[in-house]
């Protein structure tokens, strides 16, 4: 007896630090963020803060039902203040979820938000994107579709109308690869933007010329904690086109200066 005692105990004791060792449950939400401090803001191509540095910084708070919800924000300076505002403010949420082995599908929602600019400046912008991967490079295809809005249309210069009503339309692709046995990951985008031309009633412009393409190509190091990052970027506005975007509607840079080719810094860390 004393024998069988002894060698369940033995058992037990051996089994303990195993059931110690499992790992626990994943949480049900989870919170991540990121801050970055960049050369320039680029916006689907032309600069918001006058090619001159932003501060930028967001987070996201997701569910493992594939929900989620963040925000994010970044210093504003030229033709990027819209209705006079220094700063953009961005809250989004959305439902992410895989359909296929490696194939996700992100729908979800973004309003665009200017504190301390006029009114009729803010919008919302549905989005769909669909990212998987081919081999060692990850692909992401995306629409955003902003419905008409006061805020995209058309300036009326007359006491009895602030705008029309106007909408806009995005697609985009990314594509990154990570080149083996380094830190670098080589990374490219391409946009096509179509809308309404010229700006909104109080300054708010997605589309300032109303088609054009906008692309990038750079390149990320992960440094530690931190990741570095260069990037050329150019649109296709013309030089005729580029004259109607002044920063702050003035003419402390020409358009072709915010919405021509430029190489972007960037300094970002994530958790």
């Amino acid at each position: 007896m004393m024998t069988r005692i002894a060698s369940a105990a033995l058992l037990l004791m051996a089994a303990t630090p195993a059931l110690a060792q499992e790992e626990e449950p994943a949480p049900s939400v989870t919170v991540s963020g990121s801050a970055a401090l960049v050369s320039d803001y680029r916006f689907r191509g032309v600069s918001q803060t006058d090619k001159e540095m932003a501060v930028q910084a967001g987070f996201t708070v997701s569910h493992e039902s594939g929900f989620y919800i963040g925000t994010w924000g970044s210093n504003l300076a030229g033709w990027g203040t819209f209705g006079g505002s220094n700063m953009e403010l961005d809250i989004y949420g959305g439902f992410k979820t895989e359909i296929g082995s490696g194939i996700a599908v992100d729908v979800g929602l973004t309003w665009y938000m200017y504190p301390g600019g006029l009114d009729t400046t803010d919008f919302a912008e549905p989005y769909v994107k669909v990212s998987g991967s081919l081999g060692p490079v990850s692909v992401l295809a995306g629409a955003a579709y902003a419905p008409k809005q006061e805020a995209l249309g058309n300036f009326s210069n007359t006491p009895q109308s602030a705008g029309q009503s106007e909408d806009n339309l995005y697609l985009w692709t990314d594509v990154s690869a990570a080149i083996p046995g380094t830190p670098v990951t080589l990374k490219a985008h391409l946009g096509a933007s179509s809308g309404n031309p010229g700006l909104g009633p109080n300054g708010t412009s997605l589309s300032p010329t109303g088609d054009y393409a906008d692309w990038s190509l750079g390149a990320d190091v992960a440094v530690g904690p931190l990741t570095l990052g260069v990037s050329y970027v150019d649109t296709s506005i013309s030089a005729a086109d580029s004259a109607y975007i002044q920063p702050n509607f003035s003419s402390t840079k020409d358009g072709s200066s915010i919405a021509g080719s430029t190489v972007v810094f960037s300094l970002s860390a994530s958790f």
